[in-house]
């Protein structure tokens, strides 16, 4: 049997301690919309998103600022919100391109609380793991205590997410079993010891290697096995905290607190099981894992200093996931006819596999440029006779949009959490009602 081909896919994460602020204006370079091979996957992760109990409450009603931003940004790019999770300031949100979303299954996402021994949320990790053609990853938000003292502490914080996190998924119930696990956000580790005039004078110098070994999680790499399992580029840029506000000058407040590279994307690949004294044993972790391995290499890790927002910078890290997919699609929309809203329109569905389909499910008309699985113009049920045959279903042309444009019908699997499917892109046409000036 031959071999499926390896494809190479585009991950951009961004994590940012946005400190309570609005967003700028634009983001675009945050994203680098405009980099080739473009992104196939977003993953942003903010912390100190504003909080307080107003705002959380009317972000829990209706999308915070910062996630409207992003979508207002990516959507008319063709990347949609697959999924966010929020606890308090800790954010975390996933975007794809369209043509992923069908193969990003069994989407689960959690959170812990580290602040006043676990009840408050201001400190912590929000993750959101899921099946990316076949193969298990898990994105890991955290925002760990602060002060240059408190190394130790954030250790333990970090072993009690680990711990305390959990999935209802028989193959990766935690967060390590996933076959990629990455670990990112404001980790607030510090540069120990080294006074502020050779902290400066190395970073003005562009001399950051002078400093990587006084750098708290790099010296704790070195002692802690559970972080030995993790790798992380170079700190080949500025520390990115802390900074005065709308400027590129370290913090010239009375505090004066030194910079630091608090802000971090590291990865764990799933290491291969322990050799056994049986020669013809596996060293992998399953059968699955090595027929279809999953190779991660960073093309860069930096920051940019263009953002002043908050006193911190954000941290871009934008990878390559090697992969061999193996997932097929599950169910295909077709549409029937000619769509205006001057008559109800029709299209079939069929499950092409094994499944779980539910009474839940829906079907959804999106306006290409569509920003998440509840931007759709109308939706139709999946029946109960429908839900596990080939189905015929109707819209009737009173839900139908009156104005034209390219559309696309979407599958939302509820068990699934996410669009499963998406028809051919299609045009709805004018209602002949519509009277249309003339330029």
């Amino acid at each position: 049997m031959v071999a499926a081909a390896t494809t190479i896919l585009q991950l951009h994460m961004v994590t940012w301690n946005v400190g309570t602020a609005e967003p700028p204006a634009d983001v675009r370079s945050l994203l680098q919309l405009d980099s080739q091979p473009a992104t196939d996957l977003y993953v942003i992760g903010l912390q100190e998103v504003n909080a307080n109990p107003v705002r959380y409450i009317s972000d829990l009603i209706s999308e915070d600022s910062w996630s409207h931003l992003l979508m207002d940004t990516l959507a008319p790019m063709g990347y949609i919100k697959v999924t966010s999770v929020r606890m308090q300031g800790l954010l975390l949100i996933l975007f794809a391109k369209q043509v992923h979303l069908p193969f990003i299954r069994d989407i689960q996402s959690t959170y812990t609380r580290t602040g006043l021994f676990g009840y408050w949320g201001n400190k912590g990790g929000v993750s959101v793991r899921f099946s990316f053609y076949g193969h298990m990853l898990c994105f890991l938000n955290c925002h760990l205590a602060a002060h240059m003292n408190y190394a130790l502490q954030r250790m333990d914080e970090f072993e009690y997410i680990l711990d305390t996190q959990d999935f209802d998924m028989y193959n990766t119930p935690q967060v390590f079993d996933h076959k990629v696990v990455f670990w990112f956000g404001d980790l607030n580790f510090r540069i120990a010891d080294h006074g502020m005039h050779f902290l400066r004078s190395s970073i003005n110098n562009g001399r950051f290697n002078l400093l990587w070994n006084r750098d708290q999680l790099t010296m704790m790499k070195k002692k802690e096995a559970i972080l030995q399992e993790f790798e992380e580029g170079l700190l080949c840029f500025k520390p990115t905290y802390k900074f005065d506000r709308f400027s590129e000058t370290y913090d010239t407040s009375g505090k004066k607190r030194k910079p630091a590279w608090t802000d971090r994307i590291l990865w764990r690949i799933k290491p291969k099981a322990i050799d056994t004294e049986d020669e013809n044993s596996s060293t992998t972790s399953s059968a699955d894992d090595d027929e279809y391995p999953i190779k991660v290499t960073q093309d860069m890790y930096t920051c940019d200093v263009s953002y002043g927002v908050s006193d911190h910078k954000p941290v871009i890290g934008t990878f390559n996931l090697e992969m061999r997919k193996k997932e097929t699609a599950l169910v295909t929309l077709t549409v029937e006819g000619h769509w205006s809203a001057d008559e109800d329109a029709t299209f079939t569905y069929t499950i092409l596999e094994n499944c779980e389909s539910s009474t839940w499910d829906w079907i959804g008309l999106y306006k290409i440029g569509f920003k998440s699985a509840s931007d759709y113009s109308t939706f139709a049920w999946v029946k109960d006779d429908e839900v596990a045959a080939n189905g015929e279903v109707q819209m009737s042309k009173n839900e139908l949009p009156l104005l034209a444009g390219d559309y696309v019908l979407g599958y939302y699997s509820t068990n699934m959490q996410t669009l499963i499917a998406f028809s051919p892109t299609f045009q709805v046409s004018f209602h002949k009602y519509i009277h249309v000036p003339l330029c």
